[in-house]
């Protein structure tokens, strides 16, 4: 049984106002500029106020989604949110999102944690629903406020995270001229690596205490290193297999979008997949890493640069936490 095709119909992000520099950094942690940018790649972040959550950032993002895909939240049948930063554990930020946009009650709503790997995982939900006919149009939405669980002391941590949202319609499509079709995607987790990457308390595992909470136990945690091998490995990995299922060659790829974790990655993933550097999408530097929203944003910037054209071949691809990787090849019709 044939599927109906499913493509992105808008795309949207948002990044906060405010920068946070090396510089800036300087004066919070033991650290300088040169050794970020050589490590990292990174020369700034975009911080969002205090009194911002992810449901905001992610709201305008959406919001010009929509206006891409000239479509208004009654129109949506889903509203899917990747992010590891909530609101709150419950009710979902998609929900929270589902309100805010004015969309109907039949519009479905739920969120998705993957970690930095949610964005494409996140299509890869909404093709299913869309392919399957059970609905025409989903809204993806990836938004973090990292900010929010950094511990700001940890000057190896600190450093790499930024706050942003982007978002992307998916829906039915008929092949018109303009569309993206998500041709195809592999994921895949690593469980056994769970603890490379996470939050220690703030769980049913951990209740958060004042000892906790002195131990920044509710901050991120992670073993960087660790990450990197796995990370340079696996992009490779996960990206050749996508590519085998799309039906197409390396060679056929005309941009590339990682997840922005680092720069350093980026470039030796792109070396062992064969692809030349001025073909891979690179933001980490204005951004740092922004988990789920990083290649959302990355999406949303190629677009509205003009440099997309049809029938070119987009491999998204990424790692999170978890250990989970993902990849998909959308194709610019």
């Amino acid at each position: 049984m044939s599927c109906r095709p499913a493509v992105i119909t808008g795309v949207g992000s948002y990044v906060p106002d405010r920068v946070l520099s090396n510089a800036d950094l300087e004066k919070i942690v033991e650290t300088n500029d040169e050794w970020i940018v050589s490590h990292t790649g990174i020369r700034e972040r975009r911080i969002a106020d205090d009194d911002q959550a992810s449901s905001d950032l992610g709201l305008i993002a959406a919001q010009r989604a929509l206006e891409d895909a000239a479509l208004s939240p009654a129109d949506l049948d889903l509203i899917l949110v990747a992010t590891i930063t909530p609101d709150h554990f419950f009710p979902a930020t998609a929900c929270i999102l589902q309100e805010r946009l004015g969309a109907p009650n039949s519009t479905a709503a739920f969120d998705l944690v993957s970690g930095c790997t949610g964005f494409v995982m996140a299509l890869a939900v909404a093709s299913q629903f869309v392919e399957a006919g059970s609905m025409d149009n989903v809204l993806v939405i990836s938004a973090e406020k990292l900010t929010s669980i950094t511990d700001w002391t940890d000057r190896a941590t600190c450093v790499l995270f930024g706050d942003g949202a982007g978002a992307a319609v998916v829906s039915a499509g008929d092949g018109q001229r303009g569309e993206v079709g998500i041709i195809a995607y592999a994921l895949e987790s690593y469980g056994e690596y769970g603890n490379l990457l996470r939050i220690p308390a703030g769980g049913s595992r951990m209740r958060v205490t004042e000892e906790v909470l002195a131990r920044h136990d509710d901050c991120l945690r992670m073993e960087g290193p660790e990450l990197f091998k796995l990370a340079v490995r696996g992009i490779p990995e996960i990206a050749e297999k996508v590519v085998a299922k799309a039906g197409i060659t390396p060679a056929d790829i005309d941009w590339v979008i990682m997840h922005q974790a680092n720069l350093r990655i980026i470039e030796a993933a792109a070396k062992r997949l064969h692809v030349p550097q001025d073909r891979v999408i690179v933001n980490v530097d204005r951004y740092g890493n922004t988990s789920a929203a990083s290649m959302a944003i990355a999406l949303d910037e190629v677009y509205r640069e003009g440099k997309l054209k049809p029938g070119d071949n987009l491999l998204l691809v990424g790692f999170g936490a978890g250990f989970t990787l993902g990849g998909a090849v959308i194709r610019w019709q």
